[in-house]
């Protein structure tokens, strides 16, 4: 596995595949990897003749009063992680790399940004957008693996594809989660011992809407609502963000509850940890 540091060097990696006739996958990550990470390059591994992982804290999809500062980071762990997991490139670019000094070109989407994350995140998804247009361009890949714990993301992302004409297919991988249900995530890091123990009740909600709304096979929306919301008020330790019900293609807020139609989104802070999970019904 080799790690490079500068887009050249991406370039004249891309350029030796295309030589050989190989087809690319792309990882785009932010580092500090788990087990759902590991799952995407396993999925790329099937994807593709050749691997690569980017290692970068884009600091353009954070907020002035976020972690992008104290975000987990472990490039030497990482590195041993995707060279165990067969990746053939990681690119970790150095600060500064990514975008010049005077960078003012944006990657905006205006409708489905809005909502879910995009409310309270306002910018992220420019940021996110513009970082992986970047890198889609920068290793001319034939397809990226994401996770469907960002849904907003991967849905934003297949969508700019789409809408742009990207030659890169997308390709999405199921939610990794602890034995106890919780989402894995990066910032799962920042959790207390006591907010860890409690962070598994809000997979627990969505099971509870998704077995309302599977024995009902349709029901309104403040229904299935209210149902989660009751399981919310057991653990006043959440602060609740949002929690919606959404079409599951459009991510526009779902009409009727219809099962196979629909996802269940939450976004809650647990102390100063922002968790995001979702059900597909």
């Amino acid at each position: 596995m080799r790690l490079v540091r500068t887009k050249s060097e991406v370039k004249e990696w891309v350029n030796r595949c295309r030589v050989d006739g190989q087809r690319i996958a792309l990882v785009p990550t932010m580092g500090y990897l788990h087990q759902g990470h590991l799952d995407l390059i396993r999925e790329a591994r099937k994807q593709a003749d050749r691997v690569a992982v980017s290692i970068f804290v884009n600091p353009t999809q954070f907020g002035p009063a976020e972690d992008l500062s104290t975000y987990p980071r472990s490039l030497d762990a990482d590195l041993e992680r995707c060279e165990r997991e067969g990746a053939d490139l990681v690119f970790a670019p150095e600060d500064g790399a990514m975008y010049d000094s005077d960078h003012s070109t944006w990657v905006v989407e205006e409708v489905v940004s809005l909502g879910l994350c995009g409310r309270s995140r306002p910018g992220h998804f420019r940021g996110v957008l513009t970082v992986v247009a970047k890198l889609f361009n920068l290793f001319d890949c034939d397809v990226a693996v994401f996770g469907q714990k960002d849904l907003q993301q991967v849905t934003l992302i297949e969508k700019m594809v789409r809408e742009l004409d990207m030659a890169v297919e997308i390709v999405r991988v199921p939610i990794r989660r602890e034995p106890d249900g919780l989402a894995m995530s990066s910032r799962n890091a920042y959790l207390s011992h006591q907010e860890r123990e409690v962070a598994p009740e809000l997979h627990r909600v969505l099971e509870a809407g998704s077995r309302f709304l599977k024995q009902r096979g349709e029901c309104a929306v403040e229904d299935l609502l209210d149902i989660m919301r009751e399981g919310l008020s057991r653990f006043p330790a959440f602060r609740l963000d949002y929690l919606e019900v959404v079409d599951r293609k459009s991510l526009r807020p779902a009409v009727k509850a219809v099962c196979g139609q629909v996802v269940m989104a939450v976004a809650a802070y647990l102390g100063k940890t922002r968790l995001i999970d979702n059900m597909d019904v």
